[in-house]
């Protein structure tokens, strides 16, 4: 599949949570219902997208293909990470650690490339709202969706194949919990690491700078057209309809930037652990629970549909 070498190194060792020993059966637990709550968070949102028709709308559809996209994203990395903290064999061979990284960036990318294309859906809604039917119609929607599982599906691949076409020689450690790009690329030898890890982080940063500023350009279209509306009240209830998907990108790309844009400068393994929770455990944990609260007509829906089966069983 990537053209993986397996001369030198056959299998990795993931160490990232070595460095604090009495705390793993704290953090498992904490992990481990931070998980839940994401799954259980993005299937309710789900189910509830499916099953009320009121809410079959481009936004809604966007919004639950980004749950699907935050599932698999976790799925990836959360539970290997959970059985590490409560096993003394933390060895991943490098199928694995491949898979690890294409699925990990592959719906990486593609939650960023969501909250562009409902960026734009919040454009057009608000700027251009007799043509909204027009430009978000079922088939325009869908194509969107598509082409942004496609462009995650790219990064994954190019990510993966450029790292796994590498030659590593030892020592096999790698300083994390799971298999990124960084601790990688300190393990491989050659002449052309250097080049490889510049490469990548300028596809990387410009990806994840094109979609921000993207979104930044629909948010400067936006307030301009809501500070045209003359009532206050027309004003919030505009507003309102992108609360949730802009506190969901200032959060995302907040925990981006620390990552992709972190001076150069010693570092410490508790560092690099620490900081990958942030994006791997939660990010992932505070969106259902953004969507859920800042969306009021979600809110709203959810609440009526348990109220309904709540009732229906208690009857």
């Amino acid at each position: 599949m990537l053209g993986l070498n397996y001369s030198f190194v056959s299998e990795f060792i993931l160490i990232g949570f070595s460095t604090f020993p009495h705390l793993q059966l704290m953090f498992f637990l904490l992990f481990l219902f931070m998980y839940l709550f994401t799954l259980l968070g993005n299937l309710l949102i789900m189910a509830t997208i499916w099953s009320e028709h009121s809410l079959h709308t481009p936004m809604y559809l966007f919004l639950c293909a980004l749950s699907i996209s935050e599932i698999f994203y976790t799925f990836a990395i959360i539970p290997r990470m959970l059985a590490d903290l409560l096993s003394t064999l933390h060895s991943i061979t490098f199928l694995a650690c491949a898979s690890q990284m294409f699925f990990s960036f592959t719906f990486g990318f593609t939650h960023s490339f969501l909250l562009t294309v409902m960026g734009y859906d919040r454009y057009v809604a608000i700027c251009h709202p007799l043509r909204y039917n027009e430009l978000m119609s079922p088939g325009g929607c869908a194509c969107l969706v598509a082409w942004s599982w496609v462009g995650g599906s790219l990064m994954g691949t190019l990510v993966t194949t450029v790292i796994f076409n590498l030659t590593f020689c030892g020592p096999n450690k790698i300083h994390n919990f799971f298999c990124h790009v960084p601790p990688l690329l300190k393990l491989a030898c050659g002449e052309n690491v250097l080049e490889v890890e510049k490469g990548l982080g300028m596809v990387c940063i410009t990806a994840l700078l094109g979609c921000f500023l993207l979104i930044f350009l629909s948010y400067a279209f936006i307030v301009a057209a809501i500070l045209k509306i003359p009532s206050a009240e027309g004003r919030q209830k505009a507003f309102s309809t992108c609360a949730s998907h802009l506190t969901v990108v200032i959060v995302h790309y907040g925990f981006a930037s620390v990552i992709y844009l972190k001076p150069k400068g010693p570092k410490s393994l508790e560092g690099d652990t620490l900081m990958g929770i942030t994006y791997t455990v939660l990010t992932p944990f505070l969106s259902p629970i953004i969507f859920s609260l800042r969306n009021k007509e979600l809110k709203v829906t959810m609440k009526k549909a348990f109220l309904n089966k709540l009732f229906l069983r208690n009857s």
